[in-house]
This record gives structure tokens, C-alpha cells and sequence, in this order.
């Protein structure tokens, strides 16, 4: 999993953002539930997602409000 930059994710619509945080969300609980079953190693992973997923939704923000 590696960081997104937000000067890629304002390249994008507003529908792919929201699109990449339902994934990133799904991608989010699947980790958990790795975790729970201990098929997870990488605990590190869930600040990288929950950063991603506050990014996005940052950028959206930015876009619905008429900013750049």
C-alpha cells in the first residue's frame, strides 16, 4: 500500500474519487477482518488506508466547493 499524492488524486473526477474511497474502504475491511483471523502482518497498512480515505475525501471536498 503506498500513499497517494493529492496533486494526483485532483487529476481525477469526482466519481473516480468516490469510487477509489469505496474501494479503499472495502480494501480497509478486509484488513480488519485479515487482522481478526490473523492472516495479517502488516498492521501498518490501516494508517496508510485511513490516511488515503481522509486525502480523498479532502480532495472531494475541495472539488464540490468550486476550489482547485
Amino acid at each position: 500500500m503506498k500513499n497517494l499524492k493529492a496533486k494526483e488524486l485532483r487529476d481525477k473526477s469526482v466519481a473516480d474519487l468516490e469510487q477509489m474511497v469505496l474501494d479503499e474502504r472495502a480494501a480497509m475491511y478486509k484488513a480488519r477482518r485479515d487482522l481478526v483471523f490473523r492472516q495479517l502482518t502488516d498492521t501498518a497498512s490501516f494508517k496508510v488506508r485511513r490516511h488515503n480515505i481522509a486525502r480523498i475525501l479532502t480532495v472531494i471536498s475541495e472539488k464540490n466547493r468550486g476550489t482547485n
